[in-house]
C-alpha cells in the first residue's frame, strides 16, 4: 500500500533510498549513510536513546550482530518536500531466533535530493 502511485519517480527514488538505508544498517555502511543523512539527522533507538548524526554514524560503524535484516509492509507517504516511510522489520538474532520491529523514517527534499532527517526504531 502506497500513498502515491507506483509509477511516481519520487516513490521510486524513496524506495531505493529505503532499501539503501536497510542495507547500510545490515552492512555497517557509514559511507552510504554519510551521503543520505541530513546534517540535522536524529535517531530514536530501540533502547530509548536519542542520537544525532555523529552518534548515529559512530553506532553504525560498529558491526551489527543481527543478520537477514529485511523491511516489510513498507508505506511511503510524500507530503510536499517531506516523505515519511513506515515499515516492519524482521531479522535473525545471533542465537538463530527471529526478531522483529518497526521503523519510521522522515526524509526531506533539499536542493533536489532526498535526505533522511529523522528515524525512530522499535523492536518487538
Amino acid at each position: 500500500m502506497h500513498a502515491v502511485p507506483d509509477t511516481n519517480p519520487e516513490l521510486t527514488e524513496l524506495q531505493r533510498l529505503n532499501r539503501d538505508y536497510i542495507q547500510s544498517v545490515q552492512t555497517s555502511d557509514v559511507r552510504r549513510f554519510n551521503e543520505i543523512l541530513a546534517e540535522a539527522f536524529y535517531c530514536s533507538n530501540p533502547d530509548g536513546s536519542l542520537v544525532d548524526r555523529k552518534g548515529f554514524l559512530a553506532q553504525t560503524a560498529r558491526p551489527v550482530t543481527i543478520s537477514n535484516l529485511e523491511a516489510h509492509d513498507v508505506l511511503i507517504r510524500v507530503l510536499g518536500n517531506v516523505a515519511i516511510i513506515h515499515a516492519r522489520t524482521s531479522y535473525t538474532l545471533p542465537d538463530g531466533r527471529t526478531g522483529s520491529g518497526r521503523y519510521t523514517d522522515v526524509w526531506q527534499r533539499h536542493q533536489g535530493r532526498w535526505l533522511a532527517v529523522s528515524a525512530h526504531v522499535t523492536r518487538c
